[in-house]
């Protein structure tokens, strides 16, 4: 009897124990949970979300980040290698909004899902890429400023305002063509140029000044195989330079072109010159020709005519030297 009227009062116990213990752990203190909450990875992205710092609503201030390449590094048992070579590659891009908006990038930077902006696992950070909607080849370049995406067949991750341009906000991803193209400025804002960028008639986007398209011959990414990015930007001292050659070359051209004039000029003064020496003596052998030739016989002296009678008569054929009989031979004395 005094058993059982005990059982009521232990299963009391039990339940106020039970509910002492959920008091303590809901009264655990904010920051912990907090803690955790950042700590944890977003299966979506592979990654951690960085800190808040600009709430929504606010102004996200442009650039103040600073330059990166980094080292190698692992996300999810795939180890990715950050490099400034040239880059291509086609695949799967998506885009990401409010969960970023306003958090710091992995250069500095802050997101804003307003801008013209990416991520890339391996770009240089900051640094221009062009994006290529494969499906409508609408194009535009965009600013390089963040790790990843980490998500299994993607290439970029874009800001909602780049996958409005593109035309795949609604649909989520789209296959795209991503080229490296260069570094970006550290400072100030580029969304105006590269919004101007934007290309829907199927022509590639390129940057104001016709910046190349750095393109990749081996997408391996291998650490050993690091290259330099090559990248003509003009500057001040080069456009000087390049007007100072052409300036040269036309100088050049100039005093080449007078040097030929001069050398005709020199020549025509020849000939006339010659011409000028040759006339006397043409003309003096045309009045020699235009002299009248005597046809007169001129008389012959009866000396001559007695040494003309005189003079022997060559031998006659076949009469020759001697060999002709006398007979003829008394025959030409008596014509002699």
């Amino acid at each position: 009897m005094r058993s059982r009227s005990r059982l009521p009062e232990l299963r009391y116990s039990f339940a106020l124990l039970s509910l002492c213990a959920l008091a303590g752990c809901s009264s655990a203190p904010p920051a912990v949970h907090n803690k955790i909450a950042r700590s944890q990875v977003d299966p979506r992205y592979g990654v951690a979300p960085s800190p808040r710092v600009v709430a929504d609503g606010e102004e996200v201030p442009r650039g103040g980040g600073y330059y990166m390449v980094g080292k190698p590094y692992q996300i999810a048992g795939k180890t990715y290698y950050p490099s400034e070579r040239a880059y291509t590659a086609t695949g799967l891009a998506s885009w990401y909004g409010s969960d970023f908006h306003g958090r710091k990038t992995a250069n500095g930077e802050v997101f804003d899902s307003a801008s013209i902006s990416a991520a890339h696992p391996t770009m240089p950070l900051p640094s221009y890429a062009r994006v290529t909607n494969l499906r409508n080849h609408r194009s535009m370049i965009v600013r390089v400023n963040d790790r990843g995406p980490y998500h299994g067949g993607r290439v970029m991750d874009v800001s909602q305002r780049v996958a409005e341009a593109l035309e795949f906000y609604r649909v989520g991803t789209a296959r795209v063509k991503v080229d490296f193209v260069g570094r970006a400025a550290l400072q100030g804002s580029d969304d105006a140029k590269l919004l101007a960028t934007l290309r829907e008639d199927g022509r590639p986007a390129t940057l104001p000044g016709g910046a190349p398209i750095m393109v990749a011959t081996n997408l391996r990414e291998t650490p050993s195989r690091v290259a330099r990015l090559e990248r003509s930007e003009e500057t001040p001292q080069t456009e000087r330079a390049s007007s100072a050659r052409a300036e040269a070359r036309e100088e050049e051209s100039a005093s080449r072109a007078e040097a030929q004039s001069v050398a005709r000029e020199e020549r025509a003064i020849s000939r006339a010159e010659a011409r000028e020496v040759q006339s006397p003596r043409r003309a003096e052998a045309r009045a020699i020709e235009k002299e009248p030739v005597s046809t007169i016989p001129t008389p012959i002296s009866a000396k001559a005519q007695a040494m003309a009678k005189s003079a022997p008569l060559p031998p006659s054929r076949p009469f020759d030297l001697g060999t002709a009989s006398p007979r003829n031979l008394r025959l030409r004395q008596a014509l002699n």
